[in-house]
């Protein structure tokens, strides 16, 4: 057996505060199934929508550990003469399921525990320790006389989508015979083949087992004779275990009522460490694999078990066209993940490990690593997937069952930091699905896109933060990659859209670079007057639009941007700051007439247009320069003056800054309660609050308050950023949430995966693929840095010195073009404008100025 490899760790987590974790485990557009804080499976969200809560029956791993040479002795002690083991009646038999202690917190229910598998034996203690997307729950009990460490992932690699998005989970048990016996050992895997149930609808109907073995890879295939073929729930399962040679697997369990089926699993396990086949007439019949093995005394041995799926019938938001799932184009089934992935596993480990080593190691707060890389978890839930296509779509968030707010909307994808850095290629997708389908000839894009893409445009209402953040990101896309083709093809929609702000009765109907119109927005109303939270947006999306514009070749257009965002931002400064802030100017519509078609979201926003509720006003917004934080993310500088956006920044921190919420009071919805400390959506420090404000200003959100924080990065106030962060971090401990879902609107919500931009804000990273220029900022001492921008990935190492900084740069995956690198403050060095591919190393020394 290959040395089994040593993961980092970012956090530990004890068993007190591991109740709430679930790690998901699956691949970017699969699905999931998560890694329980004591080592159990659940949420198996791998049916094509969310299924919280929804565990298959009587699924679960266990261990048994015997002396070796011996037999276990039957259930009434007598020894089972069937039995073909040699040897003497069995001592020293202990048999558990391979999970720690179930929190008391949920021993009581109206029939007991409503925990899965809470009946069986389980170890005393464990301590679940992560490194998303690699968690290990490490087991102790006095009572096995072997130490046990679960280490279970899924591949994530920067840049490789497909190495990336394989449904599959890899369930590695690490076992040590730390006695001085030989011991042995058998690990079981069993699970329902629940095919036609999604956790939410549906059931097993002529669901088979089947027994397959491919090389060294022994399982069982578990799919459906009775379930339609066009269901959303047909498709396939497969459970094996990879290079073990004594295996024995069931195809069913016994048909047996009142908990008999688990007592004869339970019975045969334990009896001798294999199992025997049984005959089961089940819809859902239950499949199970057992290796088994002897350990000589300090001896270690990895039982690697894989777990896959395959359910291609993925439907629309709207639920009535099947969209397919890019995922199942890659494999016939369930087996085939399988066998692909048992051959590559070693290659598809070292390379997540080694992204995982480079970014654990980066000279970065432990809080920010950790915030960064937890919420990655969102690509993979089901808030996120790929069509039949390939193109990448994402809901706002997941419930329960079903997913939240549909559309890849526009004004919450706004924030995230994760694809544009890590995933590039769907990050330039969903530019694709932005300008090519939801914007029309007339500019106006609508911020929620249907499916299929032909029908992009039905529901028909643009958010004036959304597509002004489409533009910035477009740009900061553009420029990430270097990608001419794609900003020549989608450039003609941009421009329109950005232009669309300009029409009678739309945002900026004067053209004076300030946004009066009626702006739906991501509070999920409108706001009638200039405020700082569409404004700053908008000033970004000036930016984006003259520098575009010239590179194209469009001097008059990008004159005429430069001409409104030079006029617009020093209006805002002269006329919305406050000295402390930016505040709102509501400015009244009057009525309907004066509105332009398509910027109003019926039925919810402000119902009188003369004194409109629902508005910001005199309040300060924790959000209000999220255009500026993301013009400074995607290299575009600085939108409002500098010295006020420092004020602002610190006034944020100041006024909306709680440090308990116990006397807090909120009318909807709670993320952060009790003694916990959180950013409010927004304050009124000078009063004046309005009678009704925007419906969300008393709740605290983690999304703005990353955003909060990177801008707070970017201005070098990096002690406050850091306590928002912290406070988050705090706040997902394990015991009172889970670490990798951060909610707002809904699970594993978009926003969250702002919290990437600490990383490049940190690090001052900046990089244009259009003239391969790679920026830094200055380490003031010897540092490590992580980078990466979407296409390639790898570390800088600075070392500074009287005569300049000696640099190590690297590009451990991806390609990257590089013509120079610039370290703000020191000086810049020529790289030879090549493409570095990955593995490349090359030391050079920055001269000072």
């Amino acid at each position: 057996m290959r040395d089994v490899p040593e993961w980092p760790v970012l956090r530990r987590y004890d068993a007190a505060h591991s109740r709430r974790i679930a790690l998901p485990l699956g691949g970017i557009g699969t699905g999931t199934v998560s890694l329980g804080g004591r080592g159990d499976l659940r949420d198996w969200e791998v049916v094509n929508r969310p299924a919280k809560g929804f565990a298959p029956a009587s699924s679960f791993f266990a261990i048994r550990v015997a002396d070796a040479g011996h037999e276990a002795a039957a259930p009434d002690g007598d020894s089972d003469p069937d039995r073909t083991d040699a040897g003497e009646a069995a001592t020293n038999v202990v048999a558990k399921a391979l999970e720690g202690p179930i929190d008391p917190a949920d021993y009581g229910g109206a029939h007991g525990s409503a925990i899965a598998n809470h009946g069986l034996p389980r170890f005393a203690g464990s301590e679940f320790l992560a490194t998303y997307p690699c968690g290990q729950v490490v087991l102790d009990d006095p009572l096995v006389p072997v130490d046990v460490c679960l280490q279970a992932f899924n591949p994530l690699v920067p840049v490789d989508t497909d190495a990336s998005g394989i449904p599959v989970v890899v369930l590695r048990y690490v076992v040590t015979n730390d006695s001085d016996r030989p011991r042995e050992v058998s690990v079981a895997g069993s699970v329902q083949n629940f095919v036609g149930a999604d956790g939410s609808e549906g059931a097993p109907k002529g669901n088979r087992n089947a027994v397959r073995r491919d090389g060294d890879m022994h399982g069982v295939f578990l799919d459906s004779a009775g379930v339609d073929p066009a269901a959303e729930q047909w498709g396939s399962l497969a459970l094996a275990v990879v290079s073990e040679t004594d295996v024995s697997t069931r195809t069913g369990w016994a048909d047996h009522s009142w908990g008999g089926a688990l007592l004869d699993f339970w019975d045969d396990f334990v009896a001798d460490g294999h199992v025997e086949e049984r005959t089961s007439q089940a819809e859902g019949p239950m499949a199970s694999v057992v290796a088994k093995r002897v350990l000589a005394p300090g001896e270690r041995h990895a039982f690697t078990f894989l777990l896959g799926w395959h359910f291609p019938n993925r439907l629309s938001w709207r639920r009535d066209v099947t969209v397919g799932n890019y995922y199942t184009t890659r494999y016939a089934d369930a087996w085939q993940v399988l066998t692909e992935v048992a051959g590559a596993l070693p290659d598809l480990e070292s390379r997540t490990l080694a992204f995982l080593d480079a970014f654990v190691d980066a000279d970065l707060p432990a809080v920010v690593k950790e915030a960064a890389l937890s919420n990655v978890s969102t690509l993979r839930s089901q808030t996120c997937f790929r069509t039949r296509d390939g193109r990448f779509w994402g809901w706002e968030g997941c419930n329960d069952r079903s997913g939240s707010c549909h559309g890849s909307c526009t004004h919450v994808w706004n924030y995230e930091l994760v694809t544009p850095f890590l995933f590039g290629s769907l990050a330039r997708s969903l530019r694709d699905t932005e300008f090519r389908h939801a914007t029309g000839d007339d500019g106006h894009m609508s911020f929620r896109v249907q499916q299929p893409v032909d029908q992009a445009r039905d529901d028909g209402v643009a958010a004036a933060d959304g597509q002004m953040g489409c533009l910035v990101k477009l740009y900061r896309d553009w420029r990430l990659s270097g990608d001419e083709e794609m900003l020549r093809e989608l450039w003609p929609k941009a421009r329109k859209a950005l232009e669309f702000a300009w029409i009678p009765g739309g945002w900026d109907a004067d053209q004076d670079g300030v946004m009066e119109g009626s702006q739906h927005n991501t509070m999920d109303v409108e706001y009638f007057g200039p405020n700082p939270e569409i404004g700053a947006w908008y000033l970004a999306a000036l930016r984006a639009g003259e520098e575009l514009a010239r590179h194209l070749g469009e001097d008059d257009f990008a004159a005429r941007c430069a001409d409104l965002f030079t006029r617009g931002s020093a209006w805002f400064d002269a006329h919305l700051f406050n000295g402390d802030y930016y505040r709102h100017e509501i400015r009244p519509p009057g009525s309907e007439d004066a509105i332009a078609p398509g910027l109003r979201l019926p039925g919810i926003g402000a119902r009188d247009l003369v004194n409109p509720e629902l508005q910001i006003g005199d309040g300060c917004l924790a959000d209000q320069l999220v255009g500026q934080v993301l013009a400074h993310v995607s290299g575009l500088g600085h939108v409002l003056d500098p010295g006020n956006v420092r004020t602002t920044l610190r006034s944020i921190l100041a006024f909306n800054w709680r440090e308990t919420m116990a006397d807090h009071f909120n009318p909807m919805r709670s993320y952060a309660l009790g003694e916990e400390s959180g950013l409010l959506v927004a304050s009124y420090p000078h009063g004046n609050r309005p009678d009704r404000p925007f419906p969300y200003y008393a709740e605290v959100w983690t999304g703005l308050e990353y955003t909060a924080a990177v801008g707070m990065f970017c201005e070098g106030m990096d002690d406050e950023g850091l306590r928002l962060y912290e406070a988050v971090r705090d706040r997902h401990d394990g015991w009172r949430r889970n670490p990798f879902n951060e909610a707002e609107c809904g699970h594993h919500y978009v926003r969250a995966m702002a919290s990437w931009g600490g990383v490049p804000a940190l690090t001052g990273f900046s990089y244009d693929g259009t003239t391969g220029a790679l920026g830094f900022a200055s380490a003031r001492e010897t540092a490590s840095w992580f980078w990466s921008n979407g296409q390639a990935w790898g570390t800088i190492e600075q070392r500074p010195d009287d005569q300049g900084v000696a640099v190590h740069l690297s590009v451990l995956g991806g390609e990257v073009r590089l013509r120079q690198l610039t370290l703000a403050g020191t000086g810049s060095v020529d790289l030879g404008d090549e493409v570095w591919k990955e593995g490349r190393h090359q030391e050079v020394r920055v001269p000072a100025r």
